[in-house]
């Protein structure tokens, strides 16, 4: 792989201030991400301002006043921010806040704590996975792979910790990074050594103006500036993926990875074996030693170890990691089995189709947990397995939608309004030999602070049984 990170570094300066020279960084949001970019700005040089409308956690208020930065919680001074050189903002804020819509409009950069860190991780290598499901597994899995080989990495992003916070603190030669599309939405020059995409499915479009799209056009930007010497891996049987390929140039070396055909440089997955063949390894495996089981984790398993061997991991080590690797707690995890009835924690199914893919998997009948927050949801790609689900408590505010389009579809549904009530309501229908599956396909934040908490409490609810 080429590194031509100087040049990068070179066209950044034309566009935005030079690199530490004490320009005004304001931070909008004081998460993970934020507190994270407020301490490399700082340690760059930068005057670093933080502001989130909201109340800021402890810990992280903490960390603000140990290393000296200003910052402020619960508003947020229009004119200070208005007067800023550049603009990170936390991925949680959409483009339609209104305070975002002015600083756009007076013509202030706004950009992401990616792109941030981006710019301080000098010679250090991105492995960077993006994809509307099965990104926080897969990204996992290529840490495991990384670690597994000896490779001096950590694992950052949007799975949980801040990669601005790990350039700052302890840098690393490799970053496997799990991005998301609202943090690729404000890049300027971040490019990864190797990306991956392992699918694009309708999700998040009231960030996207309910405009599939612009959701595909931000995912796309993954390998946006990516180099000869680059590596692309990507799902060939993902038709939106492919679809937007024959519009495009690749500048990178492509790496598809599939379950239909064997492909001359790339993975594949057939009769129960899986095939990784490049230029100058071919590794097989037979799908049965995989530890992630499933069908959509042999795409994971096929993408990672693709990302494996662009990175030059030994195949003896690619198949140590993929015979070894543990599951994420939240996905698919198994709960508890109570009286016969088998209890699933998918809650980080946020949107439909990781719901399809737990259904997909399911070889038992389901009393399915549906409902949260709609995302602008379309259901209808759940009817396939409408005869494996025997009844559907919602577990949301408002489940009209999900009442509206399961009416004649599933022979019951009831209404519930918290994991405790969720659990008992299931516990009533299922029998012996059951599963009960917490996959909601929706965000969590009507009724849990997030997709974490709803899982939790749903365990500790079935443990009570």
């Amino acid at each position: 792989m080429t590194d031509n990170s100087s040049n990068i570094k070179k066209e950044h300066k034309a566009q935005s201030p030079p690199l530490g020279d004490g320009g005004f960084l304001v931070i909008l949001g004081a998460g993970e991400s934020g507190v994270g970019a407020a301490l490399l700005g700082k340690q760059h040089g930068y005057d670093v301002f933080v502001s989130d409308g909201g109340k800021i956690k402890e810990a992280y208020k903490k960390e603000l006043v140990e290393n000296g930065i200003s910052f402020e919680e619960g508003t947020h001074s229009e004119e200070k921010i208005l007067s800023a050189t550049e603009v990170m903002k936390s991925p949680g804020i959409p483009e339609k806040n209104e305070l975002v819509k002015k600083i756009r409009a007076n013509g202030i950069p706004i950009i992401s704590e990616i792109e941030l860190a981006y710019r301080f991780k000098g010679s250090s290598k991105i492995i960077a996975i993006t994809g509307s499901n099965g990104k926080s597994t897969a990204t996992t899995l290529i840490y495991h792979m990384c670690k597994t080989a000896g490779l001096d990495c950590a694992l950052v992003g949007n799975i949980g910790y801040s990669f601005a916070k790990q350039v700052a603190e302890d840098p690393k030669p490799w970053y496997v990074a799990e991005i998301s599309s609202f943090q690729l939405d404000d890049i300027k020059t971040f490019r990864a050594d190797v990306a991956v995409l392992l699918n694009i499915t309708e999700d998040h479009l009231d960030r996207y103006e309910y405009k599939f799209d612009n959701y595909i056009k931000s995912k796309f930007r993954i390998i946006e500036n990516q180099q000869a010497g680059d590596y692309f891996i990507y799902c060939e049987d993902d038709e939106v993926i492919m679809q937007r390929l024959k519009t495009i140039s690749l500048l990178t070396n492509p790496m598809p990875f599939t379950m239909k055909h064997e492909l001359i440089n790339g993975a594949w997955i057939t009769n129960g074996e899986m095939t990784i063949k490049t230029n100058e390894e071919r590794i097989t495996m037979s799908i049965f030693d995989f530890a992630l089981k499933g069908k959509h984790n042999q795409y994971n398993t096929m993408a990672a170890g693709l990302a494996g061997v662009a990175v030059g991991i030994r195949k003896e080590k690619i198949r140590d990691a993929v015979t070894t690797a543990t599951g994420l707690e939240h996905r698919m995890e198994e709960v508890a089995v109570v009286r016969g009835i088998t209890f699933i924690n998918d809650s980080k199914a946020t949107n439909v189709n990781s719901t399809w893919y737990a259904l997909d998997s399911m070889d038992k009948p389901v009393v399915l947990i549906l409902g949260g927050q709609d995302k602008g949801n379309d259901y209808s790609i759940l009817f396939e397995f409408a005869h494996k689900i025997k009844a559907i408590v919602c577990l949301g505010v408002d489940n009209k939608k999900i009442h509206n389009a399961f009416a004649d579809k599933v022979p019951f549904i009831t209404d519930t309004m918290g994991a405790k009530a969720a659990v008992k309501a299931c516990y009533g229908l299922a029998e012996k030999g059951d599963v009960v599956l917490l996959s909601p396909a929706c965000a969590s934040f009507d009724l849990f602070r997030n997709y974490e908490d709803r899982g939790r409490q749903f365990k500790e609810a079935v443990m009570e049984l």
